[in-house]
């Protein structure tokens, strides 16, 4: 038998805990001298705002865990504009709320550190006069500068992602070099990022 969802619970643990104080209720009223049509009435009107009430706690529940869902799924895009309303901290999901928009904050300054990181280092390598390659952990090329795109002949936006390690002239020497720990003695730098 497939088990419940989280939601069909939520229904169920509402219903049970209204069903005590709704049967009590109903028992003193159809044992209780009133007419046929009081006992229906009231009696629909039980049940009416029992299972109403039950549903909302369920609806309600899955509300707020459908909006956490939708913040972090936005965290994960890399949306960190997005922010949970009604964080207040006397609150369980307040609380958890507070602590998703905190850490949307503090990836949006991360995020924001290594764009400003990224761009200071794209300044930096188009200044100097040496040709620069940045390589990423699947040997392609990430990063080059002018003088990196005039060695090879070829722009920058033909070189990125598609040029791999081994193909740069030099590359050999330079593999042996980083991985025996020592720095690079050709006539161009390498790093890998």
């Amino acid at each position: 038998m497939k088990p419940l969802s989280y939601e069909h619970r939520i229904l169920l643990l509402a219903v049970a805990a209204g069903l005590p104080g709704s049967l009590i209720a109903m028992i003193l009223l159809w044992t209780g001298d009133y007419s046929s049509r009081t006992v229906w009435t009231l009696g629909l009107l039980i049940v009416g705002l029992w299972l109403g009430f039950a549903i909302s706690v369920r609806h309600r529940v899955a509300f707020s865990l459908q909006t956490l869902s939708n913040l972090l799924a936005a965290m994960r895009e890399e949306d960190f504009s997005v922010r949970g309303r009604g964080a207040r901290r006397d609150d369980a999901m307040g609380e958890v709320m507070i602590e998703v928009n905190s850490l949307s904050e503090t990836l949006r300054e991360q995020r924001l550190g290594a764009l400003e990181a990224g761009a200071l280092l794209r300044t930096v390598m188009e200044e100097i006069d040496v040709a620069i390659f940045t390589f990423d952990n699947e040997n392609k090329l990430r990063l080059v500068n002018r003088a990196g795109e005039r060695l090879l002949a070829r722009p920058v936006e033909r070189l990125l992602w598609s040029l791999r390690f081994p193909a740069v002239p030099g590359a050999g020497e330079c593999a042996a070099d980083l991985s025996a720990k020592r720095a690079c003695r050709i006539t161009w730098w390498c790093s890998a990022i």
